[in-house]
């Protein structure tokens, strides 16, 4: 049996696009209208990735994402309107994995999949997360860049970590500051960018056009998975 994908978005065409996409790239599809159907669906199915729609007509999308984390860490990415900014952070420090815009391409969406599929075909407790010429030692804590250690600082190498142990995923400035700073959490988006900032200038051939390290605007971070 092939990579189970489930469905959830209360417009018909929505779900007949999505399934037909996922059905011509070879995925198994279900589907779900609402939130209620969905947490059924995701039971009953045991779905390797599930697509969310966040505007449901029965209860709020994060709702949905709060039950499904109760018992399961299946991926979830969410689709939202390309204004809901606020809902996309608020979606992932919920739980949700990553989410793409509407209206979105084919390409783009399944790109998001196989990063997915990537992850979970890994073994979780893997040391070394190798992106393209950038390699990070878990276990050592080294950082490599094309051979070459590359000399972090504790802070730095901390955000580092919390990327690395995501890699693919979108890291928003709460989860880093949780993550890094533990309650010291302060809201301020610039204390954050400014060790990315140091961490581009160390890792990136050019870290104003970073290849590593990617600013998903108004969200947080990602690390790409190369």
């Amino acid at each position: 049996m092939g990579i189970k994908i489930l469905v959830v978005d209360d417009e018909p065409q929505i779900r007949k696009f999505l399934k037909v996409s996922l059905r011509v790239g070879g995925y198994d599809t279900d589907e779900a209208t609402n939130g209620q159907e969905a947490i059924q669906r995701a039971v009953i199915f045991k779905p390797d990735i599930i697509l969310l729609d966040l505007g449901l007509p029965d209860m709020d999308g994060k709702k949905v994402i709060n039950q499904i984390r109760e018992w399961s860490q299946v991926p979830i990415i969410v689709l939202t309107a390309r204004e809901q900014e606020k809902e996309k952070v608020d979606a992932l420090d919920a739980g949700a994995d990553d989410y793409v815009t509407k209206p979105f391409g084919v390409e783009e969406l399944m790109a998001r999949i196989r990063v997915f599929i990537r992850r979970t075909t890994r073994v979780d407790d893997k040391p070394v997360v190798v992106c393209g010429e950038l390699t990070v030692d878990l276990a050592k804590r080294y950082i490599f860049v094309s051979g070459k250690e590359v000399k972090l600082t504790p802070t730095e190498y901390e955000i580092m970590k919390v990327l690395a142990q995501n890699v693919g995923k979108v890291i928003t400035h709460r989860q880093l500051f949780t993550a890094v700073w533990g309650n010291n959490y302060y809201d301020d988006n610039h204390y954050i960018r400014v060790y990315i900032n140091q961490l581009r200038r160390k890792i990136e051939d050019n870290p104003i056009r970073p290849k590593y390290i990617i600013t998903e605007s108004g969200v947080g971070y990602r690390l790409m998975d190369h």
